[in-house]
């Protein structure tokens, strides 16, 4: 069973979980660039990025941090919400053409009422290497099971 495709309730801390992997491509960070406003050389500039201390282009931080969550299986019966991030850590650059996926682990959770509950997940977002490009906390609202509605036997007719 895949730990993120159940309930609250069955949501196990300790459970681990690995996405499949998405090459980040020249075309992403060109169009990240354009939708973000973030045009810095680093990113959009091959001369002035060859004579940085990266020596060529890399992908922008936050664009590995937005193709993480999209790597993530969420399942939408479950999921309600992203809450947001802490401590999102940025290890070491990605360069076009590298692959990253998310290998996360449940780290918490806790009821916050009779229909939700929070749940943090400790992320790492590496390169196809293992190396990690990126560490987060992430933190979803995730939805409880309904109560399930009484056996027919079980219901007790009201007589008026």
């Amino acid at each position: 069973m895949d730990p993120l495709q159940v309930d609250f309730d069955r949501l196990e801390v300790g459970a681990r979980f690995r996405s499949r992997g998405r090459t980040v491509t020249e075309a992403d960070v060109v169009s990240f660039a354009a939708l973000s406003g973030d045009r810095h050389p680093v990113h959009t500039d091959a001369e002035w990025a060859a004579a940085s201390e990266f020596g060529e282009r890399i992908a922008h931080g936050t664009l590995i941090l937005a193709y993480g969550v999209g790597l993530v299986p969420f399942d939408p019966e479950w999921v309600l919400a992203l809450r947001g991030f802490e401590q999102v850590v940025f290890k070491r650059p990605l360069k076009l053409g590298d692959t990253i996926r998310v290998e996360g682990v449940l780290e918490s959770k806790r009821e916050l009422d009779d229909a939700t509950g929070l749940v943090e997940f400790g992320w790492r977002i590496v390169n196809q290497h293992g190396a990690a490009v990126a560490l987060a906390k992430a933190r979803v609202i995730w939805r409880r099971a309904p109560a399930p509605a009484p056996a027919e036997d079980e219901r007790v007719e009201v007589f008026l």
